[in-house]
């Protein structure tokens, strides 16, 4: 009898690092499913994977439009083996200027979307299932870097989502854990790095002196989606270049 072969639901796979994971488990043999707002970016994700492989264009912040997506998947392939949460924006507005209705969408768009989004994964996974989720260091450190007060807080929510997560699915044999990154080579680094000498400043920051590729971050990922990760849960890795650390 042929193995299955596997499913992995990817978010944020438009660019950055979700671009890089879905290649990456498309590399590996997993039929991947590449979720988010920006249908040209997907085009172009599934240009790199080829045909066996699907995008859904949507808006995360829609439960309706999440349950459809799932729907899709399931009646696509029957079930999920594998998740990661790469979907997510930055903001860089210093406290004095970050207003409630922002928080309100911060806290909507890294956290509500992504406890969303696994609530409709985890219906679908079986026993050895795994969830990775997508944080920041600055979720770490509560900001200090490139994502100030608001972004910090969404971000470290999904540290304490994930290790809770981890506990209630750890019975049914799923793990969540959790990457951070920080000075990563993504849109979203350039957009938050504009100002002169601010990026050789996070450089400066890191024990490496450099910043990652979106590739690096893929690969920490796709090992905690993997069997080799399969006694590790609720933890979360800082894929930072020692920044953290300092």
């Amino acid at each position: 009898m042929l193995e299955q072969t596997k499913v992995a639901v990817v978010t944020g796979a438009a660019s950055g690092i979700g671009a890089a994971t879905a290649r990456q488990l498309a590399d590996e043999g997993y039929r991947v499913a590449c979720l988010d707002l920006d249908e040209r970016g997907l085009a172009a994700t599934l240009a790199a994977l080829g045909p066996q492989h699907r995008s859904f264009t949507l808006d995360l912040c829609d439960e309706q439009a999440v349950a459809a997506t799932f729907t899709e998947i399931e009646h696509w392939q029957g079930r999920v083996d594998v998740l990661a949460t790469c979907a997510g924006v930055v903001d860089t507005a210093p406290f004095e200027q970050l207003s409630v209705a922002r928080l309100r969408q911060l806290l909507d768009i890294n956290l509500i979307a992504t406890f969303s989004v696994v609530q409709q994964s985890v219906r679908l996974m079986a026993r050895g299932g795994r969830i990775c989720t997508v944080a920041s260091v600055a979720g770490i450190r509560g900001g200090g870097l490139a994502g100030t007060l608001g972004y910090a807080t969404s971000k470290g929510a999904v540290i304490t989502l994930s290790k809770g997560l981890a506990r209630e699915l750890g019975p049914r044999g799923i793990n969540v854990n959790c990457v951070a990154p920080a000075v990563i080579r993504t849109p979203m680094l350039d957009d938050t790095t504009r100002d002169a000498g601010k990026l050789e400043q996070l450089h400066g920051m890191t024990a490496l002196r450099r910043e990652g590729s979106a590739e690096e971050a893929a690969e920490v990922i796709c090992w905690l989606l993997s069997g080799k990760a399969s006694f590790v849960s609720g933890t979360t890795i800082a894929v930072d270049g020692g920044l953290a650390m300092l």
